[in-house]
């Protein structure tokens, strides 16, 4: 029998490839309706002024990380490490689709075409769902596949916060950290995550529900009795009104308290300006003018093993399956009220 071809494609953020780069980077997060919900010619001028006033201060981000993003590059290693595991599977092959900077969907798209599959699995690198970022990269891949004819059958992974394979991998990742630091006094784990506005929360975003469960699932796996754990969400921009608690905040209440701090990027799979620059530097500072007597960041999955063996998991589950969405449950992840989530079987 012969196996069928699959393209499997990488959704991430994507990020400048050099200052330059920048502005009009911001210009396509900004100008995506999943973040900033408004009639269209409103954001459309919006985003170009909000991409005029954050240029500045993104480039200095970004210089502290060479000038460019590594997000593609760890996105990169991350589709070497799936490969090389999966490589008895001949037939299967990677592509890098990103949402705000090449390689884009439509740049993704024309080399899927080229491979000719004869099935596509869309594999968001996003544990935990949201209509913002999952959900605004299956958008638009379903939205060029069908302007580019790429008629085949097509799954999507839709979430995974629980995956057991996963959080093995960030439970290994904390613990290493969580024990040195332990040793020199109160300690307290703080599971960090991009923050989202309260309004997309409200529409029925399972997005904070499923950081939740994925630090709760963390927490059952550390098995470390009476540990003290928060979740905490980072990156907050405009005016509106976003879920928290806010990271810095804890981290200020942690100073005052005079409480070891542990910082894990719970939403994060590989390093980035708000690993990298947010959590390492500005944070870190944050921490020391506050009398946090000791700040620790546990790092991002990346290629590590376990996690590697969740997406291969996944991979293999989706191409068994006649299912047109999947997530690493047998049935729909989140509570019926959150109407946001693709997963529309209860189960």
């Amino acid at each position: 029998m012969t196996q069928k071809k699959t393209a499997v494609i990488l959704f991430n953020l994507g990020g400048p490839d050099s200052p330059k780069a920048v502005r009009p980077f911001l210009i396509n997060l900004f100008s995506d309706p999943a973040i900033l919900q408004i009639p269209s010619l409103v954001r459309k001028f919006l985003a170009r002024l909000i991409a005029y006033r954050r240029t500045k201060t993104a480039v200095e981000i970004y210089n502290h990380l060479g000038g460019f993003s590594p997000i593609l590059i760890n996105t990169q290693t991350q589709l070497e490490a799936l490969s090389q595991s999966l490589q008895t599977k001949s037939n299967t092959q990677f592509f890098i689709a990103m949402r705000y900077w090449h390689p884009m969907t439509t740049e993704t798209i024309k080399n899927v075409i080229k491979f000719m599959p004869d099935q596509v699995i869309l594999l968001p690198l996003y544990p935990q769902y949201s209509m913002t970022t999952t959900g605004s990269s299956v958008k638009a891949w379903l939205a060029a596949a069908k302007k580019f004819n790429l008629a085949v059958p097509t799954k999507t992974i839709c979430c995974y916060p629980t995956a057991d394979s996963f959080i093995q991998e960030v439970a290994k990742l904390v613990s290493n950290h969580y024990g040195a630091v332990k040793e020199l006094g109160k300690t307290r784990i703080l599971f960090s995550a991009h923050g989202l506005p309260k309004q997309i929360i409200q529409k029925g975003d399972p997005y904070q529900n499923q950081i939740e469960q994925t630090s709760a699932a963390v927490v059952k796996a550390l098995n470390i009795p009476n540990l003290d754990w928060k979740v905490t969400y980072q990156s907050r921009v405009g005016p509106l009104e976003w879920i928290g608690p806010s990271t810095e905040d804890e981290i200020k209440l942690a100073g005052s308290q005079r409480i070891n701090l542990v910082i894990c990027p719970i939403a994060f799979v590989s390093e980035h300006s708000e690993t990298l620059v947010e959590l390492d530097i500005e944070y870190r500072a944050v921490a020391k003018e506050f009398g946090v007597p000791h700040y620790r960041r546990v790092p991002t999955v990346g290629s590590g093993e376990y996690f590697i063996n969740a997406l291969c998991e996944l991979i293999n589950r989706a191409e068994a399956s006649d299912q047109a969405i999947l997530n690493h449950c047998e049935k729909r992840f989140c509570p019926p009220n959150f109407n946001q989530c693709p997963y529309k079987n209860h189960g």
